[in-house]
């Protein structure tokens, strides 16, 4: 695929900063495990968290093929940064397809240039994949809806000044997806506690650290009837935002995924070319270059479904199948390529001075988050069945 001029440039300046301001510190904040407001700062200077927002709202307006090109640069950096964004440009996505224009003009705005940030919360601690299971319950209460239940896994869950969840509005409804609706919940960013929602201190992880991963409980929270994606014609249509929502998600990991292999591949090459054994550097023995060769092949063509089933969702074509194909096979790409990393490095690679290290417990995330790499094979075996129906 041949770049714009735009796209390039676009590129190029993200390369820097990852270059220049996360590459050198994401393991130190790694380690850490803490949150990395100055690179945030600037994330909202370069107005990436309006980056597919129109401009009529204050964002950049730039297509879905850019901000997959993006979130691989600042993978390459580190994931957990590209998780900063992901969330919030999901439920900027579903507002600006979804919403009322009463919703548009009032979070739009806000959300473009990052004084207002999203969580995006689905999961609970039974229901992971299986969606329909969820039991969160939005009950209709005096001028709008009480809201109870237990979320999982939200990321952005504490700091952010808004969450778009799912919940169940109709128990009774068959199948159980005709039932819910999704909500646009304002919280109160970065408290642990407020009237009827707790946000427990976060997750422990393997990895995918900096970012927080948190659960929300909700015990009596009162959202107004406006806190209806799409107001009174989105009662009962949540199922389907949040899955189309989920195409875009699995673009993200897939792209995330590239830049992760990116960055683990870039390591090794490099590393091979300086390490010496035998009386030579190990990139010329033929054994470590079958490997890079198996890692920078399966690279591009992650990268290539990956831009593929970007340019499908952009266009409004159904992309259920690119997305999931893209993310199978991206996520599990780096899966391969960061153990590879790891074995070019031979004993450093286990070390904490290397990057490959942070890489290795990262790229576990892929396979599981936006569904797992089983239940994406279901689905795509589904699709296809469909398509070669006899």
């Amino acid at each position: 695929m041949e770049l714009t001029t735009e796209q390039q440039d676009i590129i190029k300046v993200i390369r820097d900063f990852v270059d220049r301001d996360v590459l050198p510190k994401a393991s130190d904040f790694d380690h850490a495990d803490e949150f990395p407001e100055s690179m945030v700062d600037t994330l909202r200077e370069l107005g990436l968290f309006g980056i597919t927002i129109p401009e009529q709202y204050g964002g950049l307006g730039l297509d879905l093929v850019t901000y997959a090109l993006v979130i691989k640069e600042l993978s390459r950096g580190w994931i957990s940064l590209a998780g900063v964004v992901n969330t919030h440009f999901m439920s900027a996505w579903m507002i600006e397809n979804f919403g009322t224009q009463e919703q548009r003009d009032h979070y739009l705005p806000r959300m473009a240039t990052g004084e207002l940030r999203s969580a995006y919360s689905m999961t609970e601690p039974h229901a992971g994949s299986d969606v329909q299971a969820i039991r969160t319950r939005a009950t209709e209460a005096e001028d709008g809806f009480r809201i109870d239940g237990q979320k999982m896994w939200a990321t952005n869950g504490l700091r952010a000044g808004m969450v778009m969840l799912l919940a169940v509005t109709d128990p009774t409804a068959e199948p159980r997806h005709r039932g819910m609706t999704a909500f646009i919940v304002e919280k109160d960013a970065e408290a642990h506690e407020q009237p009827g929602l707790i946000v427990p201190p976060q997750l422990k992880k393997l990895g995918y650290k900096g970012v927080e991963s948190t659960e929300l409980v909700f015990d009596g929270f009162r959202v107004g009837r406006g806190a209806v994606l799409g107001g009174e014609a989105g009662l009962d249509q949540g199922f389907k935002y949040f899955m189309a929502a989920v195409e875009l998600g699995r673009v993200n990991v897939g792209a995330r995924a590239v830049g992760l292999a990116t960055a683990a591949f870039e390591a090794a090459i490099r590393y091979s070319q300086q390490r010496e054994t035998f009386g030579k550097r190990i990139s010329q023995h033929q054994a470590i270059q079958l490997k890079l060769a198996q890692m920078g092949t399966k690279i591009r063509a992650a990268e290539l479904m990956v831009i593929d089933a970007a340019q499908r969702k952009a266009s409004g074509e159904r992309a259920d199948l690119e997305a999931g194909m893209a993310k199978l096979f991206a996520t599990e790409t780096a899966q391969e390529c960061v153990v590879e990393a790891m074995r070019i490095h031979g004993g450093y690679g286990y070390s904490q001075e290397f990057v490959v290290e942070r890489l290795y417990r990262d790229a576990p995330l892929l396979i599981l988050g936006e569904g797992t790499n089983e239940i994406q094979q279901l689905l795509i075996a589904r699709r296809l069945l469909e398509q070669y129906a006899i």
